[in-house]
């Protein structure tokens, strides 16, 4: 008979406050971040979780203030969009000059 079933041995998950879960896995031991003993759901606190300083990382690559437009310069040659101006409604001269008549009744033929 055929083996179908994976190795399945007893194993420890181990949080990163520290609690240990004994259970079984194909994984064998490994490491968690958050389990039920420091999830902010279940404990009702938060917890900041910026592993990687990834905020950090990109307010040192992209600067948290607004571009400055030099004075005397051209803000589109700087790389700023310039403001849209309202479009002014031209009134089409077709349209305004042509005066609906009324429509002719039809002659009924007898």
């Amino acid at each position: 008979m055929r083996q179908v079933h994976p190795y399945y041995p007893a194993c420890t998950i181990t949080c990163a406050c520290g609690v240990s879960y004994p259970t079984r896995s194909t994984r064998g031991d490994f490491s968690v971040d958050v389990c039920g003993q420091c999830h902010p759901f279940y404990t009702g606190k938060q917890k900041l979780m910026d592993t990687a300083g990834r905020v950090d990382r990109f307010r040192k690559k992209f600067g948290e203030g607004k571009a400055v437009v030099k004075p005397g310069k051209d803000p589109a040659a700087q790389g700023q969009k310039l403001p849209k101006k309202a479009k002014e409604k031209k009134a089409a001269p077709a349209a305004a000059a042509a005066v609906e008549a009324p429509a002719a009744e039809p002659v009924a033929e007898g």
